[in-house]
């Protein structure tokens, strides 16, 4: 079986001109350990690479079981400027629990 971020956790996306904000909040303890483990700035950006030039900076916050992504230069320029059907990267969340993570 094949684990992802969203058998895990729950996320929210959001913007700021040319940013992408990508909040991922654990279902439980158990879930924190492993997406704390294995949910890292590289895997994070070589999900995003097709859309965004990063960097890729990681956020933790322990004790809402939650780890925050600014994804940089990710939104084609951002909402006035960007010709993408979702400017705001407001799906980028669904791409974010899509991930696959190490089943250890």
């Amino acid at each position: 079986m094949t684990l992802r971020v969203h058998d895990l956790a729950h996320a929210r996306s959001g913007d700021k001109g040319n940013t992408s904000n990508v909040a991922v909040m654990a279902y439980d303890e158990a879930a924190w350990a492993h997406i704390h483990k294995h949910l890292t700035t590289e895997r994070v950006m070589a999900a995003f690479a097709h859309l965004a030039e990063g960097p890729v900076t990681r956020y933790e916050v322990p004790k809402l079981r939650a780890l925050n992504f600014v994804i940089e230069k990710a939104l084609a320029g951002g909402v006035t400027r960007s010709l993408r059907l979702d400017p705001h990267g407001k799906t980028f969340s669904a791409l974010m629990l899509c991930i696959e993570l190490p089943d250890d």
